[in-house]
């Protein structure tokens, strides 16, 4: 189902970047506040991050020179 996460990802971004109110014949658009823009933002990105094949971890075994 990975068609349905693009969908729902394309949604967010769109309704992200839309105006949160629209009004009729007096022409009023107001836009959404930033803090729910970078929500939005942080979200996506870490649904992107945890796709990725290390998740952002990585493990490294260290030896000090010297070490037998």
């Amino acid at each position: 189902m990975p068609d349905a996460d693009n969908t729902l990802d394309q949604s967010i971004r769109e309704n992200a970047q839309g105006p949160a109110e629209a009004h009729g014949d007096s022409g009023g658009v107001k836009q959404h506040s930033l803090k729910d823009q970078i929500e939005a933002d942080r979200y996506l990105a870490s649904k992107e991050a945890a796709k990725s094949k290390s998740r952002g971890l990585r493990f490294t075994k260290m030896a000090p020179p010297g070490a037998s």
